[in-house]
């Protein structure tokens, strides 16, 4: 039956294969946002807290008030979404879980349309609009994902992966999870391909497909997480 398939692959595997498709998602939403809308980082914060240093310091073309949305945004999701989730077992998949994924891909699933909507790249205050719910999105993605725990997989933040990839590789004898930090490498920069390959029709489609992929993430999810709890061997 389709249930008991579902039910069958272990939790932490479901869980890394879902951060995955979310780290690539990443990479076409912040292709969108620094190429389609002023130099905007949604997901990436430490971008934007070195374009504000810059753009302080009067470097030219450089954003101000964008990046500082932006933040501020991100910084907001994220906290809606950790208090969301936290009645759930770190680690563990729920249908809060699956409701803020689900939540996000809505979002970005509205903000595609209204850039189809607005018919071309946005300025003034509806490109403010666009960045501060797209970074609310992304940090509503991000504490979310911060609480499944999965290891190296924050779906926004790489630094930190390639750091360990870097150091735990000088250690002799360690065991390290090399495939699933090269391969978040290597999705986050696919990612960005193709955001920027779909700013050459709209920057709407981009966020589309990122859409697409954050509510399959949402119900895949949570079909593989009732699935289990419906059988005997996942209460």
């Amino acid at each position: 039956m389709p249930t008991a398939r579902l039910a069958r692959p272990p939790a932490a595997r479901v869980h890394l294969i879902l951060m995955l498709a979310l780290t690539f998602s990443t990479g076409i939403v912040d292709a969108v946002g620094y190429l389609g809308l002023d130099k905007v980082f949604a997901g990436n914060m430490t971008g934007n807290v070195v374009i504000l240093g810059m753009a302080a310091a009067g470097a030219d073309d450089l954003p101000l008030l964008g990046p500082a949305i932006a933040l501020l945004g991100f910084l907001a999701g994220a906290l809606v979404g950790g208090r969301v989730v936290r009645p759930v077992a770190g680690g563990r998949w729920s249908r809060r879980i699956g409701a803020v994924f689900a939540l996000v891909g809505a979002i970005l699933a509205g903000l595609a349309g209204a850039l189809f909507v607005i018919g071309r790249a946005p300025d003034g205050p509806p490109l403010l609009v666009i960045v501060a719910f797209l970074s609310v999105a992304m940090g509503l993605q991000a504490a979310t994902a911060r609480h499944l725990a999965v290891k190296d997989i924050t779906t926004v933040v790489v630094t930190s992966l390639i750091t360990g990839l870097a150091a735990d590789a000088a250690v002799s004898g360690a065991a390290q999870p090399w495939p699933r930090r090269v391969l978040a490498l290597v999705l986050l920069t696919a990612g960005a391909l193709v955001g920027a390959l779909t700013l050459r029709w709209h920057p709407g489609l981009g966020l589309g497909l990122a859409a697409g992929l954050t509510l399959a993430v949402a119900a895949l999810g949570t079909l593989a997480w009732s699935a289990r709890e419906s059988t005997p061997t996942g209460r």
